[in-house]
């Protein structure tokens, strides 16, 4: 039998080698060397992570990770273990052979392995780009046995060790399609039928626009959503609307005598001030990612323009958890949607605006933190009665994973408690902190310290400190109450059956 398969595999070497193929000679070999040590691939993923948002990064990251996982093994087991020869270059037409010949073994095709492995990772991450992709990766496969150094069956072990390779990525890291619908329980909210009583405020000022984006948002939505009825608001308070407050209670009164929803085209501070003027007037909430980070409306499943459309569309929406800040006395101090904090990170979000437009968004952080490490001093605080002095404290508005002080998702947004993270300031905090973080031990780490609660008390803030929520800076009170209030607004989300399917295609 194996020498039955070898017989067929040479032959079909020998079939590629004897047939001339219409522009294969000027393209094939420069496409095989480019893909030499996964360049091209690594390519494809830096241009994804750079023009694209926060899907093409985790898709391309999902790639690369495959790709790793694929060479690695090609190279410690493949390659070592089936010692097959090369195949003879003679029957191969000069002009279709490599400059530079490999010299490693032929079975199994390492290129083959890596853009398969790459592909198949970006199409477990959203099949739509696999699919775009497939052509370039079989040209890449092809070319192998086109320029004479694999013969077929190399080229289809290593396709097959490939997949196998983005699937065992799949399996330590699971894809969003493969995670559990985040935010529950489920509420009822009307089905907009392409955004008929659906009344949306758009901040055209919104990060996307300061990153760049050149498409009129106003226009985009009204494109995505030709019933609704939008309402620009302009960047600097200026435009169609005026005050951002003012235009939200505006589309909410409009929203009810429509029995429609309110919609927000924005970051998660827009979302911020929407969510406050909807649970005020028990409206829906449709959240229309136009920010920099829109944590809260990825934790919807909400990523682009067109989910939140189909969210809106087909009715489905959750009751998410609220926080009420409240300062001395009771009085009303705002809410949240997403984290409060107050210490290091308030100044590190403020020196990190100050300097994004002049270096850009990515950057600015960077040098904000280096900063804030530099010169932020401890606060003493006292936290439920309790004297303390502290770097930083963060409270999630409910569970965040992640176990350090950069929490990545939430997976329940009614699960009724606040996740509180301190970071003390005794002697050589931050350098035990960062230590602790290298290690992989920041779990166990007596700097960090976490709480699961349903309030928070904080007092004896001293005049002139900085508080940051869902992004936003403002001076803290001398005291301030953070309250849970469970399943205080309805929204809408992603319906889980079009997240399953892959995000609809």
């Amino acid at each position: 039998m194996r020498k039955i398969v070898s017989s067929w595999d040479r032959a079909a070497f020998l079939a590629v080698a004897a047939r001339h193929w219409p522009g294969g000679d000027r393209v094939l070999p420069r496409l095989s060397r480019s893909a030499d040590h996964g360049l091209l691939w690594f390519g494809v993923a830096a241009g994804a992570a750079l023009a694209g948002g926060r899907p093409a990064r985790r898709a391309a990251l999902r790639g690369v990770a495959s790709l790793a996982v694929a060479s690695a093994t090609v190279n410690t087991v493949g390659k070592r273990s089936v010692r097959r020869l090369r195949p003879v270059l003679d029957v191969v037409p000069v002009v279709r052979q490599l400059s530079r010949q490999p010299f490693t073994t032929s079975f199994p095709s390492g290129h083959s392995a890596s853009a398969v492995a790459f592909t198949t990772g970006i199409a477990l991450e959203n099949p739509a780009w696999g699919l775009a992709l497939a052509p370039l990766a079989a040209s890449v496969c092809f070319s192998r046995v086109y320029t004479g150094v694999h013969y077929p069956g190399d080229v289809l072990a290593g396709a097959a060790l490939g997949a196998g390779a983005a699937f065992a990525v799949r399996g330590i890291a699971p894809t969003r399609a493969q995670l559990a619908p985040p935010a529950r329980p489920r509420a009822d909210a009307p089905a907009l039928a392409r955004g008929e009583g659906l009344v949306v405020v758009v901040n055209a000022g919104s990060g996307q626009r300061a990153a760049g984006v050149r498409t009129d948002p106003v226009q985009e939505v009204r494109s995505a959503l030709p019933l609704a009825e939008v309402t620009g608001y302009g960047q600097d308070g200026a435009g169609e609307g005026g005050d951002l407050g003012k235009v939200l209670e505006s589309a909410a009164l409009r929203a009810r005598e429509l029995d429609g929803a309110l919609g927000v085209f924005g970051g998660d501070g827009t979302v911020n001030a929407a969510a406050v003027v909807a649970r005020r007037h028990r409206l829906p909430l449709a959240v229309l990612p136009g920010g920099t980070y829109n944590h809260f409306a990825y934790d919807l499943g909400i990523e682009s323009l067109g989910d939140a459309c189909r969210a809106v569309e087909a009715g489905e929406a959750v009751a998410v958890d609220m926080v009420r800040m409240c300062a001395g006395g009771g009085e009303e101090a705002g809410w949240f949607l997403n984290t409060f904090s107050i210490g290091a990170y308030p100044e590190l979000v403020r020196v990190r605006e100050r300097w994004a437009p002049r270096v850009g968004a990515w950057p600015a952080g960077v040098l904000a933190a280096v900063h804030v490490l530099r010169t932020a001093r401890p606060l003493r605080l006292e936290v439920d009665g309790r004297r303390r002095r502290l770097w930083m404290l963060f409270a999630g508005n409910c569970t965040y994973r992640g176990l350090g002080l950069a929490p990545v998702r939430r997976h329940d947004l009614a699960d009724g408690v606040l996740d509180v993270r301190t970071v003390s300031g005794g002697p050589l905090a931050r350098t035990r902190l960062l230590a602790a973080a290298l290690g992989g031990g920041l779990k166990h780490s007596p700097v960090l310290r976490t709480a699961r609660v349903r309030s928070l008390r904080i007092s004896g803030i001293r005049r002139g400190t900085h508080l940051a929520y869902d992004g936003e800076i403002a001076a803290a009170p001398g005291e301030l109450t953070l309250r849970k209030e469970n399943e205080a607004l309805v929204v809408y989300r992603l319906p889980a059956e079009w997240d399953l399917r892959g995000r609809g295609v």
